[in-house]
């Protein structure tokens, strides 16, 4: 497995009710090639990853239409592309979309602890597109079973490839899942809907004295 062999793959998955950010455009907000550099973002990440040689993924359930829909990277919105560098060496992930950045709180979360950390992990979710409601793209739905079903081969692949031998979990809906890995799974709470205290604690749990103190990172962060 490769980064450009495992982003074709995730390429041809076609789902009804789904936008496929690697193969989809948004007609209302995408670049003419939105498509293309939302696989080319992937691509440069995850061969990052595999330079670093990271051992754990952080897990949410799927693509939000403010995040990951846009950049084609899971956990993150377009305000924070500009700090795939200092995170993941020789990662640049460029804008897919037109007009304005577009930002995403849990986003804003998910990086304001993973700036904190000297080795980053592999951000993915459990289903790696954005299920939205049936004729209105700009919504969020959680993932059926039948589509999750399309996707848990190369989940399975992509933890092998990359040697995963930890899943941390951002919410429930993943950790159920992630059990069927066999590898050690951990669990916090989502960000959203009241849950920052909770989560930020969760991750300190996590990961102990392995947490830079926040306001050593703040600056360079936001």
């Amino acid at each position: 497995m490769t980064p450009r062999s495992f982003v074709a793959a995730l390429a041809e998955v076609h789902l009804d009710g789904v936008f496929n950010p690697y193969r989809d455009r948004c007609e209302v907000h995408d670049l003419a090639d939105g498509a293309a550099v939302r696989r080319r973002n992937l691509r440069d990440y995850l061969g990052a990853v595999e330079k670093l040689e990271t051992d754990t993924i952080w897990m949410g359930r799927d693509l939000g239409y403010r995040g990951g829909r846009r950049t084609g990277l899971a956990l993150t919105d377009e305000q924070r592309l500009s700090m795939f560098g200092r995170a993941y060496p020789g990662s640049a992930p460029a804008k897919a979309t037109r007009g304005p950045v577009v930002s995403e709180r849990t986003a804003a979360e998910i990086w304001g602890v993973l700036g904190r950390l000297e080795l980053p992990p592999l951000l993915w979710n459990v289903f790696p597109f954005h299920p939205h409601e049936p004729g209105d793209p700009m919504t969020n739905r959680r993932f059926s079973a039948r589509e999750l079903a399309a996707v848990t081969e190369l989940n399975g692949a992509l933890i092998k490839w990359l040697r995963i031998t930890r899943i941390v979990c951002i919410g429930q809906d993943a950790t159920a899942y992630a059990s069927s890995f066999g590898i050690a799974v951990e669990c916090v709470r989502h960000p959203s809907y009241g849950g920052v205290t909770d989560f930020r604690n969760g991750m300190q749990r996590v990961y102990g004295s392995k947490l830079k103190p926040a306001a050593v990172v703040q600056t360079a962060l936001f």
